[in-house]
């Protein structure tokens, strides 16, 4: 008689997800599921008229039974999840875990409600695939922190590719062995370089939107029968093996005290839209900016900064001072600081073809240099600190410990709405469907899931 194997993190994974029901998960969870819902359903409407969603959506058949939000018309559940999760990190405006980090339910949402209207799965359904995917995608992000973006990858594509399959395998109820396997097959599937870096491509956009689109391919080639490796996250071939290369590991952190402990309430709504690192810099840089002082007064900027952020937000330099467009724009820290002194915020507007020219927020971006800090906790937590030396000599100061939004500084339910309806007015919806949408976030994980009002 065979000894039997130990269990493998996806099969300790599927076993934390399956016993996972609507009357386990906490209510501030599920508040969480909605607040999610909601500020995602908005940067979908926010980007709807983007020329990266209309290049999307003019590569794709039409004619399926899926929603994209706020387009008319239907599409496959593959084809919505991937419109949905690329258009609601396209502005890089949504969630962000710090551990990690990783973007989440740009992810899983789209995901969770193309495999519902697909395969007509009620809300309880929905709340429990969101639940358990976007906890797993924090989760997973632990495991190695820092090391899947060091090798050249980007941890929401690569992670989330795994945590989509878990979230559309847990709203479609598959069983323990379909789920290990619709795992194993997701590891293959993954992937996302952060190539996008060099020049501001849109390929970043997209890593959100492919994720969420394996999800739903792996999960139901899992459910047939179909093959995968068991042990695909800590295999010697496996995922954070390749993609971490790293043989250092906390594989315990995926399921220790899942369903108990909640890593998913942490998360960080954004105030602004750019990249997660650039967000304490921004607040830095308001403080700043009402001191009373011009940019054509400052001499020289200096920001500490940690290690990890150096090839994202900083190197080459020369780029990071004039970025390329409006969306390299939004991972240059230079850029970031300017434009929020200059113009005063950080929103989608801030970031335009008319903001990567403009000669005082160039001006004000070429003066900015960086120095790690070797005792910065990235990515424990998200600081800022600028220092601008005037002409006349003087020095401005500020310092943020934490990134706005998080844990010591959340956002309430209010602001996320408020949000919410800044971002479907962008959009071009009216207060009349914003106000139909949040009420129809507030019960939809106990009643019936139908997104079709919400095609336009």
């Amino acid at each position: 008689m065979n000894t039997p194997a130990i269990k493998s993190v996806a099969e300790l994974l599927a076993d934390c997800s399956v016993a996972l029901s609507g009357d386990k998960i906490p209510a501030a969870v599920r508040a969480c599921a909605e607040e999610l819902l909601i500020d995602i359903a908005g940067l979908c409407v926010a980007a709807r008229n983007t020329d990266y969603i209309r290049a999307l959506i003019a590569g794709v058949d039409h004619g399926g039974q899926c929603s994209a939000l706020g387009h008319s018309g239907g599409f496959s559940a593959e084809d919505a999840a991937m419109i949905n999760g690329t258009a609601a990190h396209g502005e890089d405006f949504d969630d962000t875990f710090e551990g990690g980090p990783v973007h989440s339910s740009a992810v899983i949402v789209p995901s969770v409600l193309a495999a519902c209207e697909r395969f007509g799965r009620n809300g309880r359904a929905a709340l429990i695939g969101t639940a358990a995917g976007v906890e797993a995608l924090c989760r997973l992000s632990l495991v190695i922190p820092k090391a899947i973006h060091k090798a050249g990858f980007h941890p929401t594509s690569v992670l989330g590719a795994m945590a989509s399959t878990l979230a559309v395998s847990a709203t479609l109820g598959l069983n323990r062995k379909q789920t290990v396997d619709a795992l194993g097959i997701a590891g293959s599937m993954a992937g996302g370089i952060i190539e996008y870096l060099a020049e501001g491509a849109w390929t970043k956009r997209l890593h959100a939107g492919w994720a969420a689109r394996i999800g739903l391919h792996a999960a139901r080639i899992g459910q047939q029968g179909f093959l995968g490796p068991r042990t695909v996250f800590e295999g010697t071939h496996g995922l954070f093996n390749g993609f971490a290369r790293s043989a250092s590991a906390d594989y315990d952190a995926v399921t220790r005290d899942f369903g108990r402990e909640w890593q998913m309430l942490s998360l960080t709504f954004k105030p602004y839209a750019t990249g997660t690192m650039n967000q304490p810099y921004i607040d830095c840089a308001l403080r700043l900016a009402r001191k009373g002082f011009a940019a054509d007064d400052v001499a020289e900027v200096l920001c500490e900064t940690a290690e990890g952020y150096v090839h994202r937000l900083w190197e080459p330099l020369a780029s990071k001072h004039r970025p390329a467009n409006d969306y390299a724009a939004k991972f240059s820290a230079p850029f970031n600081i300017a434009v929020a002194f200059v113009t005063g915020g950080a929103g989608l507007e801030a970031f335009s073809e008319k903001t990567v020219r403009d000669p005082r927020i160039l001006g004000l971006a070429s003066k900015v240099r960086y120095v790690v800090d070797p005792d910065n906790p990235y990515p424990k937590a998200f600081t800022g600190h600028i220092k601008m030396t005037l002409n006349d000599g003087r020095v401005f100061e500020e310092r943020q410990p934490h990134i706005r939004g998080g844990v010591h500084e959340p956002l309430s339910r209010e602001d996320i709405e408020r949000k919410f309806r800044g971002n479907v007015a962008y959009g071009g919806w009216s207060e009349q469907r914003a106000d139909q949408f949040l009420r129809f976030a507030r019960t939809v994980f106990t009643g019936r899931l139908d997104l079709t009002p919400f095609r336009s």
